[in-house]
């Protein structure tokens, strides 16, 4: 039989860090009914319904059971266009600095084919988000970290990063809400990225996935917002978190016109846009009245305040997340993240993330979902109590 070897880019993928993770958990409910999954990114909730009954609607139109326009129908670039003055006062041409995106994951990998060389730098934030590395690693570009440490509030020291480096660099992710840290962004933050770009000729990629989700009062700030970010940059929004339509697949980059045209461009060659009557319920959950997000948001603050007070109260030192639906907590003495993740699921029944799988930065925590309810938030900190580790 042949073996059809596999190519060169293919190989160059990053393993998958968390099946691994999955299949344990797989097998641990085979045998327990009780396991409390915290190491998810996967809303919890339904979409909401007026969504729903939109596409429904939809659904019945024949225009849109023929192909969907490449680039995605002008409808939804106007309903982003919007969305994005509404909720940030910035000004977007529809036209020009909007692309529809199969899901923001397929942006954030299609974004490095366009325009990473084989042998060029692509600055990604660590812990960060895995799915930054595909692309990376199809494209043959080099990854330079980062680092995310506490002491700079997760957030990237520039002034770290050697002029050899910057001069070689065509990307830099950010992502703001941050995964997973639950950090969010400064203007002066963002505006330092911007210099860079500017500097440097580096396109800068702000992932703004947990957009929407601040506490405390505090709204994330959009890159889009800082003059000048267009100049050198995008902005990556996904619905998938605001409005509970992560298997919708609707996302989107916002900015810079070269670098849409890009996007658009190896699209036209990878597939045809969305289907249409998804694109028409998407338009309506960003034109439609938005109490459902500051429900989601409501909901999330409560599940963020039990889940911190409860490990304080088991004597755990941790940091309430600023945004996000994810928690950060520091692994306690004489473990690993990957160990600690180990014990938490054998022994409690829990499971969480290992920061390591987030990148080498990432050691040292774990990463707990928000996506469970108040009730089994609790739970799983009484179960850790138990364990005596703090």
């Amino acid at each position: 039989m042949n073996t059809f070897k596999q190519s060169d880019a293919l190989q160059r993928l990053p393993k998958q860090f968390f099946s691994n993770l999955v299949n344990k958990v797989v097998e641990l409910k085979k045998k327990h009914n009780d396991v409390i999954n915290l190491g998810q990114g996967n809303p919890d909730q339904p979409t909401p319904t007026h969504i729903v009954e939109k596409l429904k609607e939809a659904s019945e139109n024949p225009i849109y059971h023929k192909y969907s326009p490449f680039d995605g129908f002008p409808f939804l670039k106007q309903a982003v266009a919007d969305y994005y003055k509404r909720e940030f006062n910035v000004e977007i041409d529809p036209t020009k600095e909007v692309a529809v995106l199969s899901g923001t994951k397929t942006g954030l990998v299609e974004i490095s084919q366009c325009f990473l060389n084989p042998g060029d730098v692509a600055l990604v934030p660590d812990p960060g988000y895995p799915d930054y590395w595909s692309g990376i690693a199809l494209s043959g570009g080099v990854i330079h970290p980062m680092p995310l440490i506490i002491e700079n509030d997760f957030h990237p020291d520039f002034s770290s990063i050697k002029e050899t480096v910057l001069r070689s660099a065509k990307l830099m992710f950010l992502n703001y809400p941050n995964n997973p840290t639950g950090a969010t962004a400064t203007p002066e933050l963002f505006e330092n990225a911007i210099s860079i770009g500017k500097e440097h000729d580096i396109c800068v990629v702000h992932d703004f996935a947990y957009g929407a989700i601040g506490y405390e009062g505090e709204r994330p700030m959009s890159f889009l917002e800082i003059p000048g970010s267009k100049e050198v940059g995008v902005e990556m929004l996904t619905l998938s978190k605001t409005y509970n339509m992560a298997g919708w697949r609707v996302g989107f980059v916002i900015g810079n016109p070269r670098v849409i045209e890009a996007i658009e461009l190896i699209q036209e060659h990878y597939y045809c846009s969305l289907f249409g009557g998804i694109q028409e319920a998407a338009a309506h959950a960003l034109q439609a009245d938005q109490s459902c997000v500051q429900d989601l948001i409501k909901m999330y603050e409560g599940r963020r305040n039990a889940l911190v007070s409860a490990a304080k109260e088991i004597g755990w030192n941790v940091q309430a997340p600023k945004g996000s639906f994810f928690a950060w907590f520091p692994v306690p003495g004489g473990y690993s993240s990957e160990q600690f993740a180990e014990r938490l699921l054998e022994q409690a029944r829990v499971v969480v993330a290992p920061g390591i799988g987030f990148g080498t930065y990432g050691e040292g925590y774990v990463r707990i979902g928000l996506l469970s309810n108040e009730e089994d938030l609790r739970e799983a900190m009484k179960r850790i109590k138990e364990l005596n580790l703090f």
